[in-house]
């Protein structure tokens, strides 16, 4: 197999274009494992070269950039020197990512001589397949999360705030290899908790309160996505049962990862035992998505409308049944599974059982 590169440059005259735009940072590093951040520039790949613009503030780093295929150039505008160079290399039909601004496609359509093709997710499904340096990097960010996780329930006691266990839990992370959060890490607590996406606030944690924490944060470029729920001294009985249904449904949706099944198949087999429980007006999100690069890649969510949704060898995809009760509270589990052809294999190695703290 060819270089990432390579591989779009094979495809351009199949999509009836001369040459690919890529803008999206994420997208930029994935192809030349050069960050170079939004809006700072961009790539142009034609069927012989790959370019990179930018301008005078990456001027030593691309000097330092060490690559075979990838040369680069500094501008004082980009787009008006990427009119150029097409002009230059005959390029008469541009392809171009479909998520750029409509600031950025104004400027296109103004700026450049070519004809302008929107494509989607063009590289993006390049990245859902995983390669096995990929995968090392997932399953290092993965063990980062477990240790983060436990160093976290030393931390937790009555009284201390939901949003100091997620400083502490920042702080703990960026010490020990995390380069940054891919988002707002997620504590709820008590009656917080039913709700799916709370963010950190000031209230603080009781005894009897169970806790919802979400995180996720970037080692080597990739990020790992992890949710445990977890107790303060004695809970609802009620919220006890919820967490075996709700892990239950998470290791039978494991054991039905394989190569081949359907979105919407997947997610039945841990939806359907939290509505035959009762509670099926009670889960309301996906059962999971795909992380890499971002803590949201292809498939962006796959759920019980999701039937195009077919998952490939070396896809990594999470898997996060959850039930949320108004008043009492919520549970969520989540692990990140690689898709193989021999089954499932778990990323996250954080127990899975409930663990009460101050027990």
């Amino acid at each position: 197999m060819g270089s990432r590169i390579n591989r779009i440059q094979q495809r351009l005259a199949k999509l009836y274009i001369d040459a690919f735009l890529v803008t999206n940072q994420q997208n930029i590093y994935y192809l030349t494992g050069f960050n170079l951040l939004q809006d700072d520039g961009f790539l142009l790949i034609t069927p012989d070269r790959a370019i990179i613009v930018s301008d005078e503030r990456y001027h030593l780093a691309l000097e330092e950039f060490a690559s075979e295929e990838v040369v680069a150039t500094i501008s004082q505008d980009y787009y008006a020197d990427l009119n150029r160079i097409c002009q230059a290399l005959q390029v008469e039909v541009l392809g171009y990512e479909d998520t750029v601004s409509y600031q950025l496609y104004d400027l296109l359509d103004d700026t450049m001589i070519a004809d302008l093709v929107p494509f989607s997710n063009l590289v993006e499904k390049m990245r859902q397949i995983k390669d096995s340096q990929e995968l090392a990097l997932l399953k290092k960010a993965a063990d980062l999360h477990a240790a983060g996780y436990r160093y976290l329930l030393s931390q937790v006691h009555p009284g201390v705030s939901e949003r100091n266990l997620a400083n502490l839990l920042d702080f703990w992370m960026k010490e020990h290899g995390a380069s940054g959060p891919s988002f707002s890490t997620i504590v709820a607590s008590g009656a917080n908790a039913a709700q799916p996406h709370a963010t950190a606030s000031d209230k603080l944690i009781e005894d009897g309160d169970a806790v919802t924490l979400d995180f996720g944060y970037f080692v080597g470029g990739y990020t790992a996505d992890m949710t445990r729920t977890f107790a303060v001294g004695s809970i609802d009985p009620e919220l006890k049962d919820i967490y075996q249904i709700v892990n239950t449904a998470r290791r039978n949706v494991i054991d039905h990862v394989k190569v081949g099944m359907r979105g919407d198949k997947l997610d039945h087999f841990g939806r359907q035992l939290i509505a035959e429980a009762g509670y099926d007006d009670e889960f309301n999100h996906g059962m999971g998505h795909g992380i890499g690069l971002n803590v949201h890649e292809l498939p962006v969510s796959y759920g019980p409308g999701t039937p195009h949704v077919k998952f490939a060898n070396n896809e990594v995809i999470t898997v996060e049944p959850g039930i949320y009760v108004p008043e009492i509270g919520g549970v969520r589990i989540e692990d990140d599974v690689i898709v193989t052809h021999g089954g499932p294999v778990v990323l996250t190695t954080a127990p899975t059982e409930l663990i009460i703290v101050g027990d």
